[in-house]
């Protein structure tokens, strides 16, 4: 491994990954035995997106959502077509999604993921495919869109994929980065 410094700009791959139709698995259980819930939040507040968003995008470079002016950031946030849902695990918050529905027939899972003390406990996939399924249940929707860089987490791509969606679109964009992150060597 080797440590790219923040401040140093790097390139990175943008898949955009899509899927026409409901998976044929189901929707799966809630692993394991401990407290855990999935709760809507209706009409968060910024703070409380931006709290999630920072945990669990601080080291995949997440923060573009800070360059928006406050008022683009709320109406974002609290968009009536914007739906937020937080996973709680033994009474934490251990990740969350957002499924962006603003475009007719389109549903975006706009956010994913999990705080990293989640990372490995087998919530990954369970939250996913929820997200997916629950993207589904909405009658408008016609297809689900996600994308992914070389940022997120490396296994980011291979669990959308194993979750039904097929990537249709790549670009290479450069960034400037804001914290130290470890890279395998190449």
């Amino acid at each position: 491994m080797k440590t790219l410094k923040a401040g140093e700009e790097v390139d990175y791959v943008i898949t955009y990954l899509e899927m026409h139709e409901r998976p044929s698995y189901p929707r799966p259980p809630v692993p394991g035995s401990k407290p855990t819930a999935l709760i809507h939040a209706e009409n968060p507040p910024v703070w409380y997106f931006l709290n999630l968003y920072d945990v669990v995008g601080a080291a995949h470079e997440w923060n573009d959502m800070h360059r928006l002016s406050a008022e683009d950031l709320r109406d974002f946030v609290q968009n009536a077509r914007m739906e937020m849902f937080t996973l709680l695990y033994t009474g934490w918050p251990a990740g969350f999604f957002m499924l962006d529905r603003r475009e007719l027939g389109r549903c975006d899972l706009a956010f994913f993921g999990l705080v990293p003390e989640a990372i490995g406990l087998g919530l990954g996939k369970y939250l996913l495919q929820t997200a997916i399924h629950m993207g589904w249940d909405h009658e408008d929707t016609e297809r689900m869109t996600v994308q992914t860089c070389t940022l997120d987490h490396p296994r980011a791509l291979q669990l959308y994929q194993k979750s039904g969606f097929t990537p249709f679109k790549q670009e290479t964009k450069s960034r400037v980065l804001m914290r130290d992150r470890e890279v395998p060597e190449t």
